[in-house]
């Protein structure tokens, strides 16, 4: 098994190789992007080519993201091109299907293709990581059939490590959470609407405001099932006037805490146990 060194060394090696001509990084602003395009405008500054940070946005990803990829590629100095997407609409996945992920990132991933075109780049790098081979992350698959090329995963650099090497290269970045799309919030076979989706993200935003850093709302029709981590489980109880009370305004009926706590994916443990019989 190769270390922490040697992944960073032959990561370093592959962007530095990738940079020979000009690159499109599918930027969303997350530490793993934020890495690979680091690395991709280091290594431009000496070859002379230019590095494209292609973010899509649509309603499915909270408003502050775009903001911070804004900020982030500004940072970095990159070319940043923002294309405006709508899934719901047009990649078939308005009724939250178990494939939502393979299509959602197939229909994305066509864009930035038709945008890297257009920029005149051929490579097309993506921040998928080492742990995420070892999830269901159907996704992935898509970006393989098209091509798009994921040095973090092929170099085995695991979260921890992207981490690691994204706080040495002061990355503003380095230790903002995962911020999955919110279509995640729902179950499989859900009709999903923007309206529902804004009453999600609202109230995820309210319950971070109260200090609960990692924290999911699972929609179940009227009912919510609130996931932090087990020590913001107290700090739920403690402020469950107030949570409640918001939640009661956003139109939800049932208030539930998860006594399991913050667990990513939860939604797809229905769909993998199925799978598994």
């Amino acid at each position: 098994m190769k270390s922490y060194r040697e992944k960073c060394k032959i990561l370093h090696e592959r962007m530095y190789a990738y940079a020979q001509e000009s690159v499109v990084i599918a930027f969303s602003g997350g530490v793993d992007s934020s890495l690979l395009l680091k690395l991709a405008c280091k290594a431009a500054s000496d070859t002379g080519q230019t590095v494209y940070a292609v973010t899509a946005h649509s309603r499915l990803h909270p408003a502050e993201d775009l903001e911070t990829a804004v900020q982030v590629a500004k940072e970095m100095k990159a070319v940043h091109k923002i294309i405006y997407t709508d899934e719901l609409k047009e990649a078939g996945i308005s009724n939250n299907p178990k494939e939502r992920c393979y299509l959602c990132k197939k229909y994305l991933f066509q864009k930035i293709i038709e945008t890297a075109s257009e920029a005149g780049a051929r490579r097309i790098l993506e921040g998928t990581n080492e742990d995420d081979l070892h999830v269901y992350r159907p996704g992935i698959r898509a970006i393989r059939e098209l091509g798009i090329i994921s040095p973090l995963a092929e170099c085995g650099m695991t979260k921890k490590e992207v981490r690691q090497l994204a706080k040495e290269y002061e990355i503003s970045v380095a230790a903002r959470p995962a911020r999955p799309c919110l279509a995640t919030r729902f179950p499989y076979g859900t009709r999903l609407t923007y309206e529902k989706i804004e009453q999600a993200e609202l109230g995820e935003h309210f319950l971070e405001s109260l200090g609960l850093e990692t924290v999911r709302l699972r929609v179940h029709g009227s009912l919510v099932r609130i996931e932090t981590e087990q020590t913001g489980l107290s700090e739920l109880w403690e402020k469950r006037t107030e949570i409640v009370t918001y939640l009661k305004k956003l139109g939800f009926a049932y208030i539930t805490v998860d006594m399991e706590g913050f667990r990513s994916g939860s939604m797809d443990i229905e769909f993998r146990d199925r799978k598994e019989e």
